[in-house]
């Protein structure tokens, strides 16, 4: 009885180190499986997605073979492991291992959004629309409802959210990217009113913002910033009127046809910086950080008018005379090639 049971024991070890050594072979063998693919395709993990499911499924599609000696590699190996919902890029030549490599690491297909400094609301909800792999929340609400859904009811939307490149993976909801953008314009806005010069006749970081929007639509170089800035604080402080083009472009909305003429700058809107003294009631862009930082550390001298050259930068003067003189010379016998805003090489356009 002894030496029988001897015998079983050992068949049984010898079968069980067997059926291992087959295991470990044939799981070898589905790891390193190329997956039979002609072309480049995507894989959406939905949210709740398992990898038994997954795997189960592409089996099912004749992508790979040994479906279930890589759900038990999954198991034994990285198990407790979160699989990130998105989309996973599949590529010919590439084997189950590295598959299994990218669920385990998150490497989720990203794609971006870039808001451009200059633009106003309407052009950043243009954006958002586009973005056919963001869940559309938004599309169909006002401004208003929009703002209460960013738990921001009352606020005006213009202006308060931050030109940058924003990162987004499919099934990401406008809304949270508009979040963002939003608390990152408030990162910012604190940052630079913390290093601001002092006696700014602003009431608040908010008055900043607006000075700083009228700075974004004025120049687009960079070194003008802060003069530009200097003018209209200057202006400010001795109650001249602002006089700014761009204001009366934003208040008269999509009416503005793309020419400017005296009866716009005479026509009553909030807006309007010819009629209105003071800064208007909003910003009318998006403003980046150097902007910000020019409205809140505008550079000194007596400089209180500029006309635009031509090719995208602006002619300072101190008095009246000297400001009619740039007028004649660069407004009143214009260039052919004459652009009151940055070359094309330099324009950022939605």
């Amino acid at each position: 009885m002894k030496r029988a049971l001897l015998y079983l024991l050992q068949g049984t070890a010898l079968s069980v180190g067997l059926f291992l050594v087959f295991a470990g072979w044939r799981q070898q063998v589905a790891l390193e499986q190329p997956l039979r693919l002609a072309e480049e395709r995507l894989l959406e993990v939905g949210a709740g997605s398992t990898p038994n499911g997954l795997l189960n499924g592409l089996e099912g599609e004749g992508v790979l073979d040994g479906a279930l000696w890589l759900r038990l590699y999954w198991r034994f190996n990285l198990d407790g492991q979160p699989l990130h919902a998105g989309e996973y890029r599949l590529t010919p030549g590439q084997t189950a291992r590295e598959l299994l490599g990218q669920w385990q690491r998150g490497e989720v297909v990203q794609y971006s959004l870039t808001l451009v400094e200059g633009w106003n609301f309407r052009q950043l909800r243009a954006a958002l629309r586009a973005q056919e792999r963001l869940e559309q929340t938004l599309a169909e609400v006002d401004d208003a409802t929009l703002m209460e859904r960013l738990g921001l009811p009352g606020e005006h939307p213009e202006g308060r959210f931050f030109p940058d490149t924003y990162h987004y993976v499919r099934g990401m909801r406008d809304i949270d990217l508009l979040r963002q953008a939003h608390e990152r314009l408030g990162q910012v806005l604190d940052e630079e009113w913390a290093r601001r010069a002092e006696g700014l006749p602003y009431r608040d970081a908010y008055q900043a913002l607006v000075m700083a929007s009228l700075v974004e639509k004025e120049t687009g170089v960079p070194d003008e910033r802060a003069e530009i800035a200097g003018v209209f604080i200057r202006r400010l402080r001795l109650g001249m009127l602002l006089q700014t083009d761009p204001t009366v472009i934003y208040g008269l909305g999509e009416r503005f046809a793309g020419k400017l003429t005296r009866a716009h700058l005479r026509e009553p809107t909030p807006y309007n910086t010819y009629t209105n003294p003071g800064l208007p009631p909003t910003p009318i862009a998006m403003v980046g950080r150097e902007a910000i930082r020019a409205a809140l550390n505008p550079a000194d001298g007596d400089t209180l008018y500029f006309v635009a050259r031509g090719d995208g930068s602006h002619a300072f003067s101190r008095t009246l005379d000297e400001h009619n003189r740039a007028v004649r010379e660069y407004q009143l016998k214009r260039r052919a090639d004459y652009r009151s805003s940055p070359p094309p090489s330099q324009e950022k356009t939605p």
